[in-house]
């Protein structure tokens, strides 16, 4: 399985909104290890789990 995520990138979850925007840290394997605002560093299964990049152009 492909992710288009890469360290650095904002994301968000929309089963848990109220967790904030996350950064991803690393990716390993199906886990992605996001730091989110509002909950800290959470480790996602993206098996199980749908992140949502976040796009940033102006």
């Amino acid at each position: 399985m492909i992710f288009d995520f890469e360290p650095g990138d904002k994301v968000f979850n929309p089963n848990n909104k109220d967790w904030g925007i996350g950064q991803v840290q690393s990716i390993i394997k199906e886990k992605i290890t996001v730091n989110f605002q509002n909950v800290g560093k959470k480790v996602i299964n993206a098996e199980n789990i749908e992140l949502i990049k976040i796009n940033e152009r102006n």
